[in-house]
C-alpha cells in the first residue's frame, strides 16, 4: 500500500521553512544547506587589450547572474562571497593575436592574489595555426565567506602583431556554492 503526502511547506522542528511548493510542482529550497548560491556569471563586453607575455587580469563586466551580490563588475573584477564554504570556479579566455601569431596562453584563477589553478596552452612557433583560441579553467576552491576573493588571469605571448581578450560568452568568469560536500 502507497501513502501519499501533501503539503506546500516542510518545515523543521523550529518552524523554519527548509522546502516549499508552489503547487505545480515546482519546489524551492529554502534551507542555506539546500541552495548552491551564492553564485554569479560574468562576461567581457568589450575586447580588452593586453600586453603580450604579461600577466593581465580579466575585466569581465557584464553579469549574467550575480546571486548575492557579491561579484565586483566595475572596479575589481573580484568574487567575494560572504558565505562559506567550496565553491566550484569556471571560466575562459579567448585570446587573440591580431594581426600575427602567439606561442602560448596561459589562464589561472587567483585566490586572495595567489595563483590556485591554472591551464596553459603552449604551441611550437614553426607551425603555421590561425590568431585566436580559448582556454578553460575550473576547480574547486574554499572560501571563507568573510576576506577571501577570486579573480580570473590571462597571459598570451604573441610573436607579432597585438594580443587581446576576445569580447564573447567564450571570455567568461563564474562560480556557485557547492551543496552537501
Amino acid at each position: 500500500m502507497a501513502s501519499i503526502i501533501k503539503a506546500n511547506q516542510l518545515q523543521d522542528f523550529g518552524g523554519n521553512s527548509i522546502l516549499t511548493s508552489d503547487g505545480a510542482g515546482n519546489v524551492t529550497p529554502n534551507a542555506q544547506g539546500l541552495q548552491n548560491t551564492p553564485a554569479f556569471f560574468a562576461h567581457l563586453s568589450a575586447q580588452q587589450d593586453v600586453t603580450s607575455a604579461t600577466f593581465t587580469k580579466l575585466q569581465a563586466n557584464t553579469e549574467i547572474i550575480d546571486i548575492g551580490g557579491y561579484y565586483d563588475n566595475s572596479t575589481n573584477y573580484r568574487y567575494t562571497p560572504l558565505v562559506a564554504g567550496k565553491y566550484f570556479v569556471f571560466g575562459a579566455i579567448h585570446l587573440d593575436a591580431t594581426g600575427g601569431n602567439y606561442s602560448d596562453g596561459i589562464v589561472e584563477v587567483r585566490k586572495n592574489g595567489t595563483k590556485v589553478d591554472q591551464i596553459a596552452a603552449r604551441f611550437n612557433t614553426s607551425v603555421n595555426r590561425g590568431t585566436e583560441f580559448t582556454v578553460p579553467v575550473s576547480g574547486i576552491i574554499d572560501m571563507n565567506g568573510t576576506t577571501d576573493y577570486i579573480e580570473l588571469w590571462g597571459y598570451l605571448t604573441v610573436n607579432s602583431g597585438s594580443s587581446d581578450f576576445e569580447d564573447s560568452y567564450g571570455t567568461n568568469f563564474g562560480a556557485y556554492k557547492l551543496i552537501g560536500v
